[in-house]
């Protein structure tokens, strides 16, 4: 295991400040702090209030990281990040900070796809992946069903949605509902008590002409917001676990349908889940009931590594480590719709991976003496 390439590995997308710090594919730490709070009074993430939080958490999030895995920052052989996709001014919070530690501690950077590290974290929990693997993403801002032969150089978008993600529309129903952001735990909650055949809420995308691995969740949000007014409207009261439900079943049951049947058509006998709404237990169960019956094997992470962590990207740094990947270059910015077509951010041909000329300069001596010593 010593061999194996030890990642630090810095998430901050959206409004999780994530640090992991993996060996291979062995979880060592896995840091993070929350600003969700932060975020519940106004019903939604702010990117100003998430990147101001990013900025005060980076530095302890570290510390805590590195002392949670009994390692030094020098020990470390490549700090990676999230380059994209995700918020602009919190992903430039990340990859400034994995730029200077790399820079001060003379470790390579590896700037990579918030997406693939998403397949990647099941590594950490189940082994190495299966080649290829389908993966389904289901999280707050991305609802995608993708082929990765190489999780490390080759993902292929086989669907995704052409309006709302899934967790954004739980987030949605529950305010409509009244239930507080983030809204997709206490649906999943009150769903257990309520009857999911309730009410017929539609399937987006399910008709025979309709785009077979898409999503969209816009319809399905419109008709439940419109069945509460109705109700409120008639002075009737609304069957708040019934709806929840109903609702809830209405997206895993697409979303599950719509990835088997990826499966069954790519000749693929694995299907993994992961982001956010991976930690939903009906999707889980429709998930595990449906593979079950089609002779496919389910992978998904624990509903800690299902959300954005740190560890996601560790995970991707390592693999893209131990497979010789190219290093980004001093230039790596954040992107905030990077294709998931790319799961990492390699430097140019000409660059070697070595960044600017002044890699070894007076100045990044100086600052690996005066900050690691």
């Amino acid at each position: 295991m010593a061999d194996e390439p030890l990642v630090l590995g810095i998430e901050t997308s959206c409004d999780e400040t994530g640090v992991g710090i993996v060996r291979g594919t062995t979880l060592l730490a896995d840091a993070i702090a929350s600003s969700v709070d932060e975020h519940a009074r106004f019903g939604g993430v702010v990117p100003e209030v998430a990147s101001r939080a990013h900025l005060e958490a980076m530095v302890p999030t570290i510390g805590r990281a590195l002392k949670e895995a009994g390692v030094t920052a020098r020990d470390l052989d490549g700090i990676a990040v999230t380059a994209g996709p995700g918020l602009a001014g919190a992903l430039l919070v990340g990859v400034s900070a994995a730029k200077a530690y790399a820079y001060a501690l003379g470790k390579p950077l590896y700037g990579v796809n918030h997406l693939a590290s998403h397949i990647c974290v099941d590594q950490l929990e189940h082994g190495p992946l299966p080649e290829p693997t389908m993966a389904l993403l289901v999280s707050g801002g991305h609802s995608s069903l993708l082929l990765a032969p190489d999780i490390t150089s080759d993902v292929r978008p086989m669907g995704a949605t052409i309006d709302d993600a899934a967790g954004e529309a739980f987030d949605k129903i529950a305010r409509v509902l009244h239930l507080g952001f983030p809204g997709g735990p206490v649906i999943d909650r009150l769903a257990r008590e309520g009857d999911p055949a309730a009410i017929a809420f539609p399937r987006g995308l399910t008709g025979p002409r309709d785009a077979p691995y898409d999503f969209s969740f816009s319809g399905l949000k419109t008709s439940v917001a419109r069945w509460i007014e109705a109700k409120r409207a008639a002075g009737e009261e609304v069957p708040v676990r019934d709806v929840a439900a109903s609702f809830q079943e209405a997206v895993v049951d697409v979303l599950t349908r719509k990835a088997v049947r990826a499966c069954k058509d790519e000749g693929v006998d694995h299907l993994m889940i992961g982001g956010g709404v991976a930690a939903n237990s009906r999707l889980r169960a429709l998930a595990q009931e449906r593979c079950e019956r089609a002779g496919i094997r389910l992978r998904v992470p624990r509903p800690g590594l299902c959300t954005d962590n740190g560890a996601m990207v560790a995970a991707l740094g390592a693999e893209m480590v131990a497979r010789g990947r190219p290093a980004s270059d001093w230039a790596l910015s954040a992107d905030s719709s990077l294709p998931v077509t790319e799961p990492h951010v390699p430097a140019p041909p000409h660059d070697h991976g070595h960044g600017h000329s002044h890699d070894h300069d007076h100045v990044h001596e100086l600052a690996k003496d005066n900050l690691y010593s």
